[in-house]
C-alpha cells in the first residue's frame, strides 16, 4: 500500500512476501495483492572528522551498537536535507557543536549492514575556543591528538578509515575522497572482538 507521500505503508506486512518481480533479476518485498514493489536499498550515514588545532573530535557511544566505544559524529540522513546539513546537524546533536564543512574526506561502503557513509572533513565554526557538550546519544565528547586517540576503543572499522583520511590529508586542500580500504572493500568486515585493533 503507497501512502499519499509516495511512501509504502506496511501495516499489512502478511501481503507482502519475498520473490523476483517481473523484468528483476534479485528478490525483493512484493505486495501479493497489488504487486507493488517495497524496494530495501542501503541508508546513507553523514558524519564528519571535526578538527581543531590538530585535534579530532570524538563522542563515546551512550547507545547500541558498540556502547561505550568512540565514534565520530555521524548519523542518518533525513528526509529534506543535503549529506552537509545533515553531517552538521549530526554534529550539533551528538556533540553539541556548530561545525562549518570543509568539504568530502570519504565515501564508504559498509555492505553488511547496507550503509553508504559520507565523511567530511570540518572545522568549528566559532573562530574562538572550540565548544562542544555531550548529546543524549554521547557518554561524553572529547578533542584527541593523533597520539592520543583511544584506537582500542573505537566503535566501528569506519571511523578507523576516516581518522586515516584525515592523517593522509593533511591540513591542506582535500584531493578525490578516499574509500574503503584494499583489504574490505566491500565493508564486510566488522570490529572483532571487544575492543578492535588499530587499523
Amino acid at each position: 500500500m503507497i501512502g499519499s507521500n509516495g511512501g509504502v505503508i506496511l501495516s499489512r506486512m502478511s501481503a507482502f512476501v519475498r520473490r523476483v518481480p517481473d523484468g528483476d533479476n534479485r528478490e525483493r518485498l512484493v505486495c501479493a495483492d497489488c504487486g507493488f514493489v517495497a524496494y530495501e536499498n542501503p541508508k546513507i550515514v553523514v558524519g564528519a572528522v571535526v578538527v581543531s588545532d590538530e585535534k579530532v573530535l570524538m563522542c563515546r557511544r551512550a547507545i547500541n551498537p558498540r556502547k561505550g566505544f568512540w565514534t565520530l559524529p555521524a548519523g542518518y540522513m533525513e528526509l529534506g536535507e543535503t549529506a552537509h546539513e545533515g553531517a552538521a546537524r549530526e554534529a550539533l546533536e551528538e556533540a553539541g557543536a556548530e561545525i562549518a564543512i570543509e568539504g568530502l574526506l570519504g565515501v564508504f561502503s559498509i555492505a553488511r549492514i547496507g550503509q553508504v557513509q559520507m565523511i567530511f572533513r570540518a572545522r568549528f565554526a566559532n573562530a574562538g575556543e572550540p565548544r562542544f557538550e555531550a548529546g543524549e546519544e554521547s557518554l561524553e565528547v572529547a578533542l584527541f591528538s593523533w597520539e592520543t586517540i583511544p584506537w582500542t576503543e573505537i566503535a566501528f572499522p569506519s571511523v578507523h578509515w576516516a581518522l586515516q583520511a584525515w592523517r593522509s590529508a593533511g591540513a591542506g586542500p582535500l584531493g578525490q575522497p578516499v574509500g574503503n580500504p584494499p583489504a574490505d572493500p566491500r565493508g564486510t568486515h566488522p570490529m572483532s572482538g571487544s575492543a578492535g585493533a588499530q587499523a
